[in-house]
Parts: structure tokens; sequence; C-alpha cells
């Protein structure tokens, strides 16, 4: 039933599904409780403050939803409405013949990125086990619906990662997902400390690969998506606490080309079972 209903879903013109999604998007925010009070505290947070900004984020939300099934399911027509002005940086990083770690926060399309550099690349993903048996079947047939090689967040997937770079393919994860303790360190995300995951930075350092921030920018108007990178400096720091916090800075910067596209209500800030106190952030940021 779920599944019919996505590829139902999947039928629509991008512009009508943005358009819906969109639609959707004010009417739950339009709804007071946890959810817009957290992307209204991670906006401001983040130096974005203005009520008319918090519904037009929660609008671009929506919309992220109902342009899914037709990424997963009109994969082709989908990959023909995307762009990029700065290939030039992937295509740099892969002269260097090494592979190359993607990391791609949840802003815009985040689902269109991957298939779109597979088109250029053996790309490798990783993914975690849906919660809910219901939505095994849809995540199942969504991943075999493009050429992307996924394979689960556990330490296997971890060495199909390490073995992946090693052959100087690819590899792409969500950098912005609060990991479980022992797995994360405290690092400033727009000047408030947020437990982040350390794996990138040990598989650069394990590997010697880039690492580049990517994402699927919406365009106005149903016309597609832009892609962006950000390459992260390299060398990269030693300590875990300084890769995280260069990490969360490169993903600031690209956050702010399309600020109202980023997943303000996520519970980024949340402090995992068992992890130690966050200290305090050293500065606050503005809105670039």
């Amino acid at each position: 039933m779920l599944l019919a209903l996505f590829r139902l879903f999947a039928s629509l013109p991008l512009p009508a599904a943005h358009a819906l999604g969109r639609l959707a998007g004010r009417l739950v925010y339009a709804c007071p409780g946890k959810y817009r009070r957290r992307l209204q505290a991670n906006a401001a947070q983040a130096g974005y403050p203005d009520p008319a900004f918090a519904r037009r984020a929660a609008a671009q939300a929506g919309a992220m939803i109902l342009e899914m099934p037709r990424v997963w399911f009109r994969n082709e027509q989908s990959l023909a409405q995307v762009v990029s002005d700065d290939n030039e940086v992937v295509a740099a990083a892969r002269a260097e013949n090494r592979g190359i770690l993607f990391l791609t926060p949840h802003l815009g399309c985040f689902e269109i990125t991957a298939r779109y550099l597979a088109r250029l690349m053996p790309m490798t993903v990783m993914f975690r086990p849906p919660r809910k048996d219901i939505l095994a079947p849809l995540l199942e047939t969504a991943r075999n619906s493009s050429a992307v090689n996924a394979v689960p967040a556990t330490m296997q997937g971890v060495r199909e990662f390490v073995r992946a770079l090693r052959r100087g393919e690819s590899v792409g994860m969500l950098p912005d997902q609060a990991p479980g303790v022992g797995d994360g360190v405290w690092a400033p995300f727009f000047g408030r400390m947020a437990y982040t995951m350390t794996l990138p930075g040990k598989l650069a350092t394990q590997t010697n690969v880039p690492i580049i921030l990517t994402a699927g920018e919406r365009l106005p108007g149903g016309r597609g998506w832009r892609i962006h990178y950000v390459r992260v400096p390299e060398p990269l720091p030693a300590e875990p606490e300084a890769q995280a916090a260069l990490l969360n800075a490169a993903m600031e910067t690209l956050i702010r080309r399309c600020p109202e596209q980023y997943l303000w209500s996520y519970n980024r800030y949340k402090t995992p079972r068992g992890a130690p106190p966050a200290p305090q952030a050293d500065a606050a940021p503005t809105a670039g």
C-alpha cells in the first residue's frame, strides 16, 4: 500500500510535487508543537530568527518529502533536471587518483546528489535501516532504483567504505546525524555545541582521501536541482574534536548557500544517552 502510494506521488510533475509539498509543510508548521519550536530555535541559533524564514523553511521541508518519490521512482527523469556550476571541484579531486568521501547534509534534495555523482564515478553510500518494518520494502525498492551501491551503517558497511576508497572509488554519507555514544565528539555547529560523528575524519585519515561536502539545491518553479560542492581543506587536523569542528564549519558554509532548504527541525543538538555534557561554544554565528 505504501509503495503504491509513493509510486502515485512519483507520477506527479516536479512543479506539482513541490507545490503540494510546500503547502503541506506550511500546514504542519501552523500547528503549535515541538516541531515548530525546534525549527524556530535551530534557525534562530544559526542567525535566522525571522518568523517568515521559519515558515519558508517549513515549506521547503514539505517539498523535500514530496520530491523523494519522484527521485526514487523516476530516476532518469529526475537526473535530467540536475545542473551543476562547479563540477571542476570534483574533477580536480578525481585527477588526484584517490577516492573521494562525499558528505551530504540534510540540505535541499539530499537524495539526488549520490545518484548524480554515480553517473560520474562508482558510488557507495551508507544507510540506516528503518526503525519501522513497514518502511523496509519501500526503502529497499528506492535503493535499488539507481546505480548507487548502498551498505548498512554497521561495521561491515564501514569496511565496505574503506575498501571502496582504497580502490579509488567514492563513498557518501550524511554527516549531520547525531551519532551514538563513542562515535562522536562535541564540536561547534552554528555557535552551539553539537555531538558530531567522527567517522568521516577517521575514514579520510585512514585512506588519505579528500572530503567534499555536497548538496542539491531545489530550484524555483520545479525546474530541478543545482549541485553545490565545498571541499574541506587538507591536511585534516589530528585531533577528532578539531576534525569535527572543521567539517561542521564547512557544512555551515554549504548551508549558507540556500539556508531555507536546511532541515532545521532535526534535533541536531540532542545529547545522546551516556554522552558527557556539552561544553560551551566559543562564539555565536551571524547569518551570511
